[in-house]
């Protein structure tokens, strides 16, 4: 099973991190072992002082498939649900400031937030609208029409560099808000109004 995860997939999001909007997807990817199963609380680490969310969309491949046409894509996932990409933010500054890859600050254990929950993708119109609160506030909103790169297009880009199979996770990207957790902040995420996830941070 793989983790692919989606860059600056909200121009918001782009601009807020005083990035350039990319003209095509851009996708780094974690281990299975980042994931964070829902019912688990996530323990700040030690290597890093400013560890960030980033909630998200998730659609999980039910289908092998390699070189995917974006008019087919969709025969290829049935599920989605929700998730939050958790970024050590300082430590991918200096990964930046010496043009190193980025694992170090997005691949580490428990980086991959997830609910337990996938739902049916039929169940959502073509704008699925998503939260996530901290501390009781709200603060990230999110809506899959205003993704640069819809799902299926993600899947057809993918497709071309990495055979998916069955039980892969996209991590779709995250809107603007992003933000710092620090130890005792509780997270919790809705997907159109419904509760998925809801942990603390210890």
């Amino acid at each position: 099973m793989k983790i692919i995860c989606i860059g600056r997939n909200y121009v918001n999001h782009a601009k807020e991190m005083n990035a350039s909007v990319p003209s095509s997807p851009i996708f780094f990817m974690k281990p299975d072992t980042a994931l964070l199963r829902d019912g688990n609380d996530f323990y700040h680490p030690d290597f890093s002082n400013d560890i960030h969310y980033e909630c998200e969309l998730v659609v999980k491949i039910n289908k092998v498939g390699k070189n995917i046409q974006e008019k087919f894509a969709r025969k290829y996932y049935n599920q989605i649900s929700l998730g939050l990409d958790f970024t050590a933010r300082d430590l991918q500054s200096k990964c930046k400031e010496n043009s190193h890859p980025w694992e170090i600050a997005k691949s580490f254990d428990c980086s991959a937030a997830i609910s337990n929950e996938f739902i049916d993708i039929n169940n959502f119109s073509d704008e699925i609208i998503f939260d996530l609160a901290k501390n009781g506030e709200v603060v990230q909103i999110g809506n899959s029409a205003d993704m640069i790169f819809s799902i299926d297009a993600l899947i057809a880009y993918i497709s071309k560099f990495i055979t998916l199979k069955v039980g892969d996770l996209i991590y779709t990207g995250t809107p603007a808000g992003v933000g710092s957790v620090k130890i005792g902040d509780k997270l919790r995420g809705t997907l159109e109004g419904r509760t998925m996830f809801e942990f603390e941070i210890k």
